[in-house]
């Protein structure tokens, strides 16, 4: 199965691709928020560089978030197109599950916090317990902030890893715990991605998930109202 893999939901953007016959090459495309202008290229050159043609794509997996509001909705659209466009089947991941796996395939064990930067001084997160041979989530994502995980985990003491964007983004407030590691992975990763879409459940759409209001509907709920 020829696969392509969409990563917009962090401030880069990422691209990978897999062939049927073992090639895979992963790269970031952007790493300045520029998604809308840099995707669509960037794919194109990939699938080229992997050998292939759009038509060749069997399947398209898409992180669908948590993360970066205007950069989920370009990604999320830009893959429903390209797979409606050209008939291959969609799949969508979630970025937690994505940096869960990724730090699973990098041989961390034990429990496991996954965090994205959510800006406005929120993280999105979610607990994972990694296994030898699994990660299993141990809760659902949520929204919350730095300060309430990093209490959280040092009231409960038990030995946890900490890894994500959102774990760079506030790396002062994480490291203060005492009983948690550190790693390093600024972006979900593309080899999960396109290991985990083989066996996922084709999706006629997919929908972002953003656990909380874009920034722009929120400032305008808060806006006091002339009198």
């Amino acid at each position: 199965m020829n696969l392509l893999a969409i990563e917009t939901a962090t401030q880069a953007c990422c691209v990978g691709v897999r062939t049927t016959s073992g090639v895979e090459i992963a790269r970031v495309v952007d790493e300045s928020r520029q998604h809308t202008e840099t995707l669509s290229l960037g794919m194109g050159a990939l699938i080229r560089e992997a050998g292939l043609i759009p038509r060749d794509i069997d399947r398209v997996v898409v992180d669908r978030g948590p993360g970066l509001f205007t950069g989920l909705r370009v990604g999320v659209a830009t893959a429903n197109a390209f797979a409606q466009g050209l008939g291959c089947s969609m799949v969508g991941l979630t970025s937690l599950e994505l940096l869960a796996h990724g730090a699973h395939d990098a041989g961390v064990r034990g429990t496991l916090v996954s965090a994205v930067d959510g800006r406005r001084g929120d993280v999105f997160v979610q607990t994972f317990e990694l296994t030898e041979t699994t990660v299993e989530a141990l809760a659902g994502p949520e929204v919350t902030t730095p300060t309430n995980v990093v209490a959280a985990w040092a009231r409960d003491r038990a030995p946890v890893t900490f890894t994500g964007d959102g774990v760079e983004r506030y790396l002062g407030d994480f490291s203060r715990v005492a009983n948690a590691m550190i790693y390093t992975q600024l972006v979900p990763s593309m080899h999960a991605a396109l290991c985990l879409a083989e066996f996922e459940t084709p999706r006629m759409t997919i929908e972002p998930l953003y656990l909380r209001e874009a920034d722009a509907v929120a400032n305008f709920a808060t806006r006091e109202r002339p009198r």
